[in-house]
């Protein structure tokens, strides 16, 4: 389509957050011309994510983006998740996963990173400083009109623009759930005292971050360079508008109530308001209009699930939209990516609120729930249930086979042997195709995919980098270019069907 203002677009992402970018990274890879825009003009730097989840770090692995953005990081840490804060770190290892911990990197660190490489693709353009005031979507394609009077038109738009999100208010879409039932802020602050010696300047697990006190709940972690994130919500906190400025006064309340006398505030870099507001749209499609990211769902940012469940939606829907626009994929397709994504996003909605409730300081059977989900996280076989949500890990999309745990779910990261030398899964989905893995005998992906799916013999080779039990693996996989399995020889199903569907008819 063709842009009123004389620019190629074929899709237009609202929002440069870590959705937005890596969503138009994926359609940038697959030739798709896109246009990313954002209100702000320059980024905040305040402190929001400060990791990454396992699975996302595959994911980034996939695409050959994870060991540039940790070149010259500080060592991953060797502690699991957490969740609600309680004192047993989730155990990841279990899902066979080179990344069995989560991966500490600053959100800001991370949209940088992303626009960093937007830039290197010739088809994605980045505008900031443009807001989108309206949108109009047709049969054909979507106009979009900006603050500033602009007119852009598109075959697609994607809104990724957070939890206030503009597309979405735009759709008229349904946006159930609840209202925030509990305040809270979040600030980058600088401290002094006697007691700042005795801080942890690294956390070993974010329960040491924990400053629960009365009605207070609160959060003390380090950052870097002096500054540290405090986030805490009490009685003061309750029933203030979103926009009303948090004061340093009410921060060093906070912080006394939380620390006692042996800290003192001596600046606040940020400061802002949130709440435990739990939300899902009805529809993450439609028509030419998408939903990703916190434009789709918001939650209690509890667990560090949520820079990980939108960045997980635009790999999800990255390729099928690409898929589309070529004419490899039908309107099914597209509508696969509600299908899958939604019930993920629902079922951290209810963690979240369920985590919700047990870091209320207000109630107090709270803490006699805690001692219990404590005991129980220390069991192995509820500790893997756990941290497989928490992390993402254990995201099968449906439909499954019971008699085949592979389908559906991510295939783990196995080290591989093939003709050309040493590999492993995520660099052979480097190139965002359909992948057909043959362990054993080399076989032929059917002449009409091979335009679309590439086609590897390979041999499982010693490895101890994957965390876990040894994968088994069937004599052949098809995977999806998100790295999830679509098919394998240990189903009944036919393999052409599974080419078609997933990656459109033969040609």
């Amino acid at each position: 389509m063709i842009d009123i203002e004389g620019n190629d677009a074929e899709v237009v992402v609202v929002g440069a957050g870590p959705t937005g970018l890596m969503l138009a990274g994926e359609l940038g890879r697959a030739g798709v011309r896109t246009l990313v825009l954002d209100a702000a003009t320059e980024r905040s730097r305040q402190s929001r994510a400060g990791s990454i989840q396992p699975r996302t770090a595959e994911v980034l692995d996939a695409r050959g983006l994870l060991e540039p953005l940790l070149a010259g990081r500080p060592p991953a840490g060797t502690v699991g998740g957490h969740l609600a804060g309680l004192p047993v770190p989730l155990d990841y290892r279990p899902w066979q996963t080179r990344r069995p911990h989560p991966v500490t990197v600053p959100q800001y660190v991370l949209e940088v990173f992303l626009a960093e490489r937007l830039a290197a693709l010739p088809t994605v353009r980045l505008r900031t400083g443009c807001a989108l005031a309206d949108l109009a979507a047709d049969d054909a394609g979507v106009t979009a009109v900006l603050s500033d009077g602009t007119r852009l038109r598109a075959a697609y738009l994607v809104g990724c623009d957070g939890g206030h999100s503009r597309v979405r208010a735009a759709t008229g879409v349904a946006f159930p759930g609840r209202s925030g039932r509990y305040g809270m802020v979040a600030s980058d602050i600088t401290l002094t005292g006697p007691d700042l010696a005795g801080l942890p300047h690294r956390l070993e697990h974010f329960s040491q971050a924990v400053r629960a006190s009365g009605e207070q709940q609160a959060l003390l972690s380090p950052l870097a360079d002096g500054v540290w994130r405090f986030m805490f919500g009490g009685p003061d906190q309750q029933g203030v508008s979103r926009d009303a400025p948090v004061t340093e006064a009410e921060i060093a309340k906070a912080l006394q109530i939380a620390c006692g006398d042996g800290l003192t505030l001596t600046g606040v870099r940020y400061a802002s308001r949130f709440s435990d507001a739990s939300r899902q749209v009805d529809r993450y499609r439609l028509g030419r209009v998408l939903l990703a990211g916190d434009a789709a769902h918001i939650h209690l940012p509890a667990g560090g699930q949520g820079i990980n469940l939108g960045i997980q939606d635009a790999m999800n829907l990255g390729w099928k939209l690409a898929a589309h626009l070529r004419g490899d994929g039908t309107g099914a397709l597209l509508d696969s990516y509600h299908d899958e994504r939604h019930p993920v996003a629902a079922r951290v909605l209810a963690n979240t609120r369920a985590q919700g409730v047990l870091m209320n300081p207000a109630d107090p059977d709270v803490a006699d729930v805690r001692d219990l989900l404590t005991d129980l996280l220390r069991l192995p076989a509820a500790n893997r249930r756990v941290a497989g949500m928490i992390s993402g890990l254990d995201v099968r999309y449906g439909p499954v086979d019971a008699a085949e745990p592979l389908l559906g779910a991510r295939l783990p990261d196995v080290a591989l042997h093939t003709g050309t030398g040493p590999t492993r899964v995520a660099e052979l989905l480097r190139r965002g195709r359909g992948l057909l893995l043959e362990f054993g005998e080399p076989g032929r992906v059917p002449a009409g995919w091979v335009d679309r799916v590439d086609t590897v013999a390979a041999l499982p080779r010693p490895d101890d980098g994957l965390s876990g039990d040894p994968v088994e693996l069937p004599g052949a996989a098809l995977v999806r270019p998100d790295g999830h399995v679509c098919w394998t020889d240990r189903t009944s199903a036919d393999r052409s069907d599974a080419l078609t569907r997933w990656f459109g008819p033969a040609r």
